[in-house]
């Protein structure tokens, strides 16, 4: 939201990005899912106090997202992605971040790991798609399966945002029914109905790249994730360089809301392991 603490635009390249900027010392950036109606605020303002109370905290808008940018490209969505952040960092003036990264944004950075190794201090990665061979749950994974469909021939409506933000949590009665409503609005408006109809992002797969991936990890995931499969996580725990994981009980994709007081300080602790 544009009256949310922090609240400005940086110029990334061609793209014009949405950050809150939050705080002092060393950067933290962090990357919002790709559900309908997300930003970088809504998935991270309950994790603001603890974090940027040490680190400056950056939360950006994913090209396509919030206020930054509508824009259509040939290239894959994480690359796109990975690349705006690269640009952001060129703009701000930041050479080198720990970054947290939820689900598609989780797998942004894993792409910017990738391509531009020297960007990437440390990462915490909650629940994410990158590695897309589990078994654990059939493909399209459920929740993925809601996004695919938020879009269809009727549109977007109040109850599958509903329906949608409710999965994305294990206990529903922590989804506020104004994040419910914020989130719709967002994913209702023209110019992101006409995006996501006809010029749907190309999805990317960064399975087969994911041992080139050596800055430290720390895979987060709720046991009851509906959008990731769990052995997903352990199999990228095994592929990465160097990377832990830890599995919050009865939580959902949104683990940094439903045990935001255990993430921030579970966060902290990794970071800190890694502040140049």
């Amino acid at each position: 939201m544009s009256d949310s603490p922090g609240s400005r635009f940086v110029q990334a390249g061609d793209i014009k990005l949405h950050i809150n900027d939050i705080g002092d010392g060393y950067p933290v950036i962090c990357i919002h899912g790709g559900g309908p109606g997300a930003s970088g605020w809504s998935n991270f303002k309950q994790n603001v106090p603890a974090i940027s109370a040490k680190y400056r905290m950056i939360l950006m808008d994913m090209p396509n997202f919030g206020q930054s940018d509508m824009i259509v490209s040939d290239k894959g969505r994480l690359t796109v992605c990975a690349e705006a952040v690269d640009a952001m960092m060129v703009e701000l003036g930041i050479d080198r971040a720990h970054f947290i990264g939820n689900s598609i944004g989780a797998q942004s950075v894993l792409r910017l790991a990738i391509d531009r190794p020297e960007r990437v201090n440390r990462l915490v990665a909650m629940g994410n798609n990158a590695f897309q061979h589990g078994f654990f749950m059939p493909r399209p994974t459920e929740g993925i399966q809601i996004i695919i469909d938020y879009y269809d021939e009727e549109g977007p409506t109040l109850e599958k945002m509903r329906k949608l933000v409710h999965t994305l949590a294990h206990d529903s009665s922590q989804v506020t029914e104004e994040t419910i409503r914020e989130r719709y609005e967002a994913s209702a408006l023209p110019e992101a109905v006409e995006l996501w109809t006809n010029n749907h992002p190309k999805r990317e797969d960064i399975s087969h790249l994911l041992d080139k991936v050596g800055c430290p990890t720390l895979f987060v995931w709720g046991a009851e994730d509906r959008f990731s499969s769990l052995d997903s996580g352990l199999t990228m725990v095994k592929m990465c360089k160097y990377a832990e994981m830890h599995i919050f009980p009865r939580c959902g994709h949104w683990a940094q809301v439903e045990y935001a007081e255990e993430f921030n300080d579970l966060a902290l602790n990794f970071l800190g392991r890694g502040d140049a």
